[in-house]
């Protein structure tokens, strides 16, 4: 059994001050800080959360905005269309639930763009339900602290029951967290300072470490970003949300040498409503 005891004193020394921990952060404020968290470090996260929060503190405020309002917000987060599906949410959220984001996860996967971990995130850490929250940092840790694997095993339907067990309310879910971010992490584990080493499967095993086919499919589940149409696409959407009015295709050629791979990022960023030609062949951000 894990030591979760240990673990909430060294939670209570090392918690780091992210602004959406405030006591008086909304809901709203919660939902944000996790959609904007996926796949994105909390260092990036933290000021735009901030910006967003105060430009828009409801559901209602952020319903209101252009899609070019928010795209042009969003900057350098990366994958964009989150913050549309983040749009789209505040717009449900307003229709069905009348403005307040509600408490009741099936309610909340129900809302357009919030999956699994979203709604139990916002049920446990703003609705205080002790309802089991799996991020790739928890994943981790259980692994390595139950079950001795030392490479994140890939998600399964009773990692839920397994983190349900071990642990015992919002603020021991986001001790787990915390742990995987800061000490646990995926590559250079600091077992010396883990509170909860004692404790740990992989280090009762003897820290055994993953074989080289695990290690190989582990290189493949990593994303790459320098080269990809991802980066591109990035490269792009800098030059559609600098702009005031549409902009030449010629414009949007000189970001990219490679002439085909451009052609397919410009368009999947139209089919992705992320961008719109108009009838004379410029391009646009999304009204």
């Amino acid at each position: 059994m894990i030591d979760t005891a240990a673990l909430l004193i060294w939670f209570d020394l090392n918690e780091r001050p992210l602004p959406w921990r405030n006591k008086t952060t909304s809901a709203w404020g919660i939902l944000i800080s996790e959609v904007m968290s996926q796949q994105t470090p909390v260092a990036r996260v933290a000021p735009q959360w901030q910006e967003w929060i105060e430009r828009w503190p409801t559901p209602a405020d952020f319903a209101k905005a252009s899609k070019a309002e928010v795209l042009r917000a969003w900057g350098k987060l990366g994958y964009p269309r989150r913050a549309l599906r983040l749009h789209e949410c505040a717009q449900a959220i307003v229709k069905r639930h009348d403005g307040a984001v509600p408490s009741d996860v099936d309610e909340l996967l129900a809302l357009p763009g919030i999956g699994a971990y979203t709604a139990r995130a916002v049920a446990c850490f703003h609705f205080q339900q002790n309802v089991p929250v799996v991020d790739t940092n928890v994943r981790r840790v259980c692994g390595r602290a139950v079950t001795g694997q030392f490479l994140q095993p890939q998600p399964s339907a009773k990692e839920l029951g397994q983190v349900a067990e071990v642990t015992t309310g919002p603020r021991c879910s986001a001790a787990f967290m915390e742990l995987g971010a800061l000490v646990c992490t995926a590559k250079s584990p600091k077992c010396d300072i883990c509170p909860i080493r004692r404790t740990c499967q992989w280090q009762k095993l003897g820290c055994p470490q993953p074989s080289e086919e695990d290690l190989s499919k582990a290189k493949k589940r990593v994303q790459k970003f320098t080269g990809t149409d991802r980066q591109v696409r990035g490269l792009l959407m800098d030059v559609l949300r600098a702009a005031d009015d549409p902009v030449e295709k010629s414009q949007l050629d000189v970001v990219w040498p490679d002439a085909a791979q451009r052609s397919r990022a410009l368009f999947s960023l139209v089919e992705d409503g992320l961008a719109v030609q108009t009838d004379a062949g410029k391009f646009h951000l999304p009204q």
